[in-house]
């Protein structure tokens, strides 16, 4: 545990530094900012901002699942203007290359003769990249976004190229179309914080939709924030503590999702990168909410979208009926 945070009775943490607990604070009012600015544009997707905002702050990559017209790509275009964040889209599609998205090396020849090679990065050289429709892209384009994933760099021709800071991945996916696509294989998918269901808005959000996006005016959004100061809230993030309760809900979610005898039904299970996102996602949440220490709340808030891209379910449960969503929302029961 952090040496500035002491146990209380109960087993929850309890802040003492006063420059992190002023630092904290202006995180809040920072964030609360933001999510206003958001919110002029995104109507009726308080879950899916929330979401999408905890996996920023905890330095992840989200994937954003839903049909289309549902503000997906509205969406990362007004967190590039909100962030400050140099923002680039690539439309994945069957023909693309690993080189379309990483970059490539060009042979220049000066005015003397001399011949030598030349990167020009591509745009994964971005502080925010969407991969629109990640899925339609072949597996040897998907795997080109591994190592930038993981490692914030790419390797060309034997060289690393670091990324910019912050680097955050948020891809699209449409799962009704399944046509010409390839599904994300699991070493993929485990780079993922978060995947993100998009659902349709309610009839209350559909009508402001309507009436504050079909008018004569565009809706604006203005900057909050820099790159610069959301890689410092990353940061701040990894310093909040975190109770003795809450890291041991976490384990035994987790842990409770893998296969066995007493999961009959799950084939594949999340791992500890699983569990590290929800150590992130749990303080991150915390912050957006005006807490300091988060809460087992915090965690099965977070279960879903963290770990239902991490589990597959055998054919005779999905036969059944069962879905993912539902184991999870099982264990979290026991918790």
């Amino acid at each position: 545990m952090n040496e500035q945070v002491r146990e209380l009775p109960d087993g929850e943490p309890d802040l003492q530094d006063e420059a992190l607990l002023a630092e904290a604070d202006a995180a809040v009012e920072t964030m609360a900012r933001v999510r206003a600015e958001i919110g002029k544009r995104i109507f009726g997707q308080d879950r899916v901002v929330e979401e999408t905002l905890v996996t920023l702050l905890s330095g992840g990559h989200a994937l954003l699942v839903g049909v289309p017209g549902l503000a997906k790509t509205l969406l990362v275009e007004t967190l590039g203007t909100v962030f400050g964040l140099t923002e680039k889209r690539v439309q994945f599609t069957p023909d693309l290359l690993p080189a379309d998205i990483l970059g490539s090396e060009v042979l220049d020849e000066d005015a003397e003769g001399r011949r030598e090679f030349r990167f020009i990065p591509g745009p994964v050289f971005s502080q925010l990249l969407m991969a629109d429709e990640i899925n339609r892209a072949s597996p040897r384009t998907q795997s080109a976004l591994l190592q930038a994933m993981q490692e914030r760099e790419v390797s060309i021709a034997g060289t690393r190229h670091p990324l910019p800071e912050p680097f955050h991945v948020l891809a699209t996916q449409n799962p009704i179309e399944q046509e010409g696509t390839y599904p994300l294989p699991e070493a993929q998918l485990d780079r993922f914080f978060m995947q993100i269901n998009v659902d349709y808005p309610d009839r209350d959000a559909e009508r402001e939709i309507l009436l504050r996006t079909t008018g004569a005016e565009e809706i604006a959004t203005r900057q909050i924030m820099s790159g610069a100061a959301l890689h410092g809230l990353q940061q701040l993030v990894r310093r909040l503590p975190v109770g003795e309760s809450v890291v041991e809900a976490i384990l035994t979610l987790v842990r409770s999702a893998r296969p066995g005898d007493k999961n009959p039904e799950i084939v594949w299970g999340p791992g500890p990168r699983a569990a590290q996102a929800l150590m992130l996602g749990v303080r991150a949440r915390a912050l957006l909410d005006g807490r300091f220490v988060p809460s087992v709340e915090d965690v099965i808030a977070l279960a879903a979208p963290v770990m239902r891209h991490r589990m597959a379910l055998g054919f005779a449960a999905r036969a059944d009926g069962l879905e993912v969503d539902m184991v999870i929302d099982r264990l979290c029961r026991d918790l």
